[in-house]
């Protein structure tokens, strides 16, 4: 089974726990293909995923591709300066496979993911996790304004995407996001994730709801299922400065802990400073809501 990430330096420090939880809970390892999109890193941090697979003896295969995200996607609106997220537009290109199952680096993966080795598109692009609507996402008025969505179409969160390259190569998907990035170009409210909703205009096929079981700071662990990939979004996240005392899946978190991980991409660096400062509203929220909840209790 092939699994793709794309990751840059900031990104590397939850992708630990992930890749931990990947191998430590897939019943055939010695059958995934992973595939890293690497975004201006360095080899002594690939040569810390090599040395983390080593160690959790993974036995299955595993590549390194570099790309420029600035140089394929500047023109497009940034993510604080950066587009490392719109790499997965180019895996069509860039693996000569099938399919592949598309992981964002802070989640938790406590289910099997070779659950979906056979699983049917029936025609679909891509599969993922539905639930929401346009009508209550983030930049709303954008979609049901300017790209002209109903309200009621089903919308996904892009953490986790089982991709159907093969139809994807031949429907030219990536040509559309770009015409479409260039046409709302600084509009799009959530980047890539935006423009692959805009193209499916909810029609996808549909992972298990257990897939991609969103978890905020404040929030509560999911009750979806025994089992889930748990996806840590919004900021902080448990491994950010202060996250042991902010975000509630700490704990979760800290039982796929790599500590010569941590050692290496737990240091604070000018580039981690400038994120917490772009996140610096989320941490004032988190802090008032602890405080109301101890006041409460």
């Amino acid at each position: 089974m092939n699994i793709a990430f794309c990751i840059n330096r900031l990104g590397l420090v939850g992708l630990g726990a992930t890749l931990s939880s990947l191998i430590r809970n897939c019943s055939n390892k010695d059958g995934l293909r992973i595939w890293f999109l690497c975004a201006n890193m360095s080899s002594r941090d690939k040569n810390q995923i090599t040395k983390l697979l080593r160690t959790k003896k993974f036995c299955g295969t595993y590549n390194y591709i570099d790309f420029n995200p600035e140089q394929h996607f500047g023109v497009f609106a940034s993510l604080h300066g950066d587009w490392t997220t719109y790499g997965r537009l180019l895996l069509a290109d860039l693996i000569d496979v099938e399919q592949v199952l598309y992981l964002d680096s802070d989640l938790l993966i406590e289910t099997d993911v070779c659950e979906l080795q056979n699983f049917e598109f029936d025609g679909h692009i891509l599969a993922a996790v539905g639930g929401g609507k346009f009508e209550y996402t983030l930049g709303n008025k954008f979609y049901l304004g300017k790209a002209g969505m109903s309200p009621e179409t089903e919308y996904f969160n892009a953490g986790v995407l089982l991709l159907n390259l093969k139809l994807w190569k031949l429907k030219q998907v990536k040509n559309e996001c770009f015409a479409l990035a260039k046409q709302y170009q600084g509009e799009l409210p959530s980047h890539d994730q935006s423009l692959l909703n805009i193209v499916c205009a909810g029609k996808f096929a549909k992972l298990p709801t257990s897939f991609n079981c969103q978890w905020e700071a404040t929030q509560p662990k999911p009750q979806v299922a025994d089992k889930m990939i748990l996806h840590f979004i919004g900021s902080p996240k448990p491994w950010d400065p202060l996250g042991f005392m902010l975000h509630r899946g700490y704990n979760v978190w800290y039982q796929y802990y790599d500590s010569a991980w941590a050692s290496y991409f737990g240091q604070l660096t000018l580039a981690e400073l400038n994120r917490v400062w772009h996140i610096r509203r989320s941490y004032i929220r988190c802090i008032l809501n602890r405080l109301r909840a101890k006041k409460a209790a």
